[in-house]
């Protein structure tokens, strides 16, 4: 009891209840991402008629790109559900549902995880896609939703996947859906940098009117622009590297975290292990 992570401040015999109220509310959060997409999409027919409505259907900013993920993470959630369920009752025994959450609390608490991490990429990718209809978010924040379902959703298989029966019909269902997810989610990633083509303005680079001097002018302050591109794409993979190792920590993945709350830097690999093995010599 001591040796477990201190992230969660529930109960045991609480657990079970919050199973069942992550599932209910991740249900609730789909639902209603794909009322706001149904909206987004009629919203767009009725604004838009013949060729414009044509260009508006294959335009990236279309919210009937991002509709048929929800249909299959909704597909995935009700899935899941019911292959949780599976486990309980195959596993449980004499012992009630509370008491099964209970002794299995460490699966549970990951179930919880992974439960809510779908719920919240859905609706970060509705809401990203209502900011891009309206002009005021981006296409990469499309790009950028879209993987975080797909590791969503591989983390609630592997959750499942750990109780589950190998026979089962619904870890069967729940992998299907989650390759369906998957394929979905690269769809809109695919949709998106493919309209992003053909949406942006491209310069026609035309420098026939400009002396050798204002040439070499211009060729320097590229350059400029690029070693500042450069350092600052450097310095936030820095920030994002930072970023991922924090959010490990909190989830409980590392077990170097002492009391005072402060994570300890892992220990360096050694060297010996990230040497290239001898290229064999021809006899």
């Amino acid at each position: 009891q001591e040796l477990r992570p201190k992230s969660l401040d529930i109960k045991q015999e609480e657990l079970g209840d919050m199973v069942e109220k992550e599932m209910a509310s991740t249900s609730e959060a789909i639902e209603d991402a794909v009322r706001r997409i149904e909206e987004m999409m009629s919203q767009a027919r009725s604004e838009s008629s013949g060729v414009k409505l044509e260009v508006n259907e294959r335009s990236p900013s279309n919210p009937k790109t991002c509709f048929p993920s929800f249909q299959a993470i909704r597909l995935l959630v009700t899935t899941s559900t019911n292959l949780q369920k599976e486990i309980v009752e195959s596993g449980r025994g004499a012992a009630t549902t509370q008491e099964f959450y209970a002794k299995n609390s460490r699966w549970t608490e990951g179930l919880i995880s992974a439960s809510k991490a779908v719920g919240w990429g859905a609706t970060q990718l509705v809401e990203s896609a209502d900011r891009v209809v309206l002009h005021t978010g981006k296409y990469e924040e499309l790009i950028v939703c879209s993987h975080e379902i797909a590791a969503s959703t591989a983390q609630l298989v592997a959750a499942s996947k750990v109780k589950a029966e190998k026979s089962s019909r619904n870890l069967a269902r729940l992998q299907e859906c989650s390759r369906n997810v998957n394929e979905m989610a690269a769809n809109v990633v695919a949709s998106t940098k493919s309209g992003q083509e053909q949406i942006e303005e491209k310069d026609t680079m035309d420098f026939s009117g400009m002396s050798l001097i204002k040439l070499k002018k211009e060729e320097m302050e590229t350059q400029v622009k690029v070693l500042e591109l450069e350092k600052r794409l450097e310095g936030e993979r820095v920030r994002l590297g930072e970023l991922r190792k924090q959010h490990y920590v909190l989830a409980g993945g590392c077990d170097n975290t002492p009391e005072d709350g402060e994570a300890k830097p892992a220990p360096a690999p050694r060297r010996g292990i990230l040497k290239k093995p001898p290229i064999a010599q021809k006899p």
